[in-house]
């Protein structure tokens, strides 16, 4: 089967230089990617009931992500949102292995150029732990959306796990990978 690029340079070149900044004594300390977590709520959409719309979101998520999402049901009734328990309020994607590589490959190459007024992400996206969390506000820089089917727009969140322990080898880990992370001034 064919190898992913992302994780050929990961065997190449990011681990060498991981182990050398951080003084990794066993190739199996070194942090890599976990998963990725695509994730959309679809808010009016599922008030409404606008069972079309709702579709699109899933069919766009799934062109996207090359998985088929899974529904998000509300854990509690709020009325102030008018959402009842049990309701359908997003939908989410979990990415692991080729699928997983080939998507991250794709963001950073592709769809990150694309988006408007992009000037890299944020170091402040990482969490304590390591994890990149990336919020997208128009799907379609992503080029399996066509513009010939757009009619709404909508936004979603991508969350890269890592398996680092610390803030700093998740954020070396993501640069080296290929990730546009602004310089810290």
């Amino acid at each position: 089967m064919n190898e992913p690029r992302l994780l050929k340079k990961y065997r190449k070149d990011v681990i060498p230089s991981m182990k050398e900044k951080f003084g990794y004594k066993n190739v199996m300390a070194i942090p890599k990617l976990e998963k990725v977590v695509v994730s959309v709520g679809i808010g009016k959409a599922s008030v409404l009931k606008d069972n079309k719309k709702i579709e699109k979101i899933k069919e766009d998520i799934a062109k996207i992500t090359g998985q088929k999402p899974a529904d998000r049901k509300s854990k509690k009734s709020i009325s102030g949102f008018k959402v009842r328990e049990g309701m359908n309020v997003g939908v989410m994607v979990t990415l692991r292995g080729k699928r997983m590589y080939d998507f991250i490959d794709r963001l950073i190459s592709i769809a990150l150029p694309r988006a408007r007024d992009f000037r890299g992400l944020n170091p402040k996206s990482f969490d304590k732990k390591g994890n990149l969390n990336i919020g997208i506000k128009e799907h379609n820089i992503f080029p399996e959306v066509s513009y010939e089917t757009l009619k709404d727009l909508f936004s979603f969140q991508v969350t890269v796990a890592t398996t680092s322990n610390t803030r700093e080898e998740g954020e070396e880990l993501l640069r080296l990978i290929g990730f546009p992370i602004k310089a810290v001034s």
